[in-house]
């Protein structure tokens, strides 16, 4: 499901127009991205929960030259399924 299909969906789902059902989406997106950049966690009990995993920075290989290089430390957005998805996906 991309995108459009997405908003398609919400829209019959909510019984709103297209337009309201895209907004929402974008409010929604908009608002987890703001939360983790300030690296704040969103739970959303029976969904899941949105949080920044930290990687430190580590020294890796290139795999065609073997050459030992360094990886800097990063951050990235990570998503844990709630217990209640996880039983409705595994029906």
């Amino acid at each position: 499901m991309n995108k459009t299909e997405l908003v398609a969906a919400v829209a019959d789902k909510a019984e709103i127009s297209r337009k309201d059902a895209e907004k929402a989406i974008k409010a929604f997106t908009d608002v987890i991205t703001e939360e983790l950049i300030k690296g704040e966690k969103i739970q959303i009990v029976g969904f899941g929960t949105f949080e920044v995993a930290e990687r430190k920075a580590r020294e890796g290989r290139n795999p065609k030259t073997k050459e030992k290089m360094p990886i800097a430390a990063s951050r990235a957005p990570k998503f844990k399924a709630g217990k209640s998805l996880k039983d409705q996906v595994n029906i």
